[in-house]
């Protein structure tokens, strides 16, 4: 079953907002999906989305579509699923790959972590 991660479009006309997915490509845009990682508002340039999920299925083979990769690499979802392809060859360990990430997020001041939901607030 291909898996895509893509949005779904929410909101009422003029005022979008999408929740981020995890959906089999043959259905529909706004139709079933297997899971919610997230929520994107591209009015307040708001991202609120749980990394670990998304580097989960990122591993699992799931395909972003384009506009979620840049989504993806704001957070620093693609970067988190690059450490842990160097924890499993056997460059560094896993508490290494943790401690990266969070120098990265130290370092971006426009990621805020909540616990295990990263928001990101874009500069105006």
């Amino acid at each position: 079953m291909p898996i895509k991660i893509r949005l779904q479009r929410l909101g009422r006309k003029g005022m979008p907002f999408y929740h981020i997915v995890v959906a089999d490509s043959r259905s529909p845009r706004d139709g079933k999906y297997i899971e919610t990682l997230g929520a994107y508002n591209p009015l307040t340039k708001l991202i609120k989305m749980y990394v670990d999920s998304a580097v989960f299925w990122l591993e699992k083979g799931a395909q972003p579509t384009d506009t979620v990769r840049s989504l993806l690499s704001k957070i620093g979802a693609l970067y988190k699923k690059h450490l842990f392809i160097g924890v499993r060859k056997g460059a560094f360990d896993k508490k290494e790959a943790e401690n990266r990430f969070s120098k990265w997020i130290e370092k971006n001041n426009n990621v805020y972590v909540n616990k295990n939901l990263l928001v990101f607030i874009k500069d105006k």
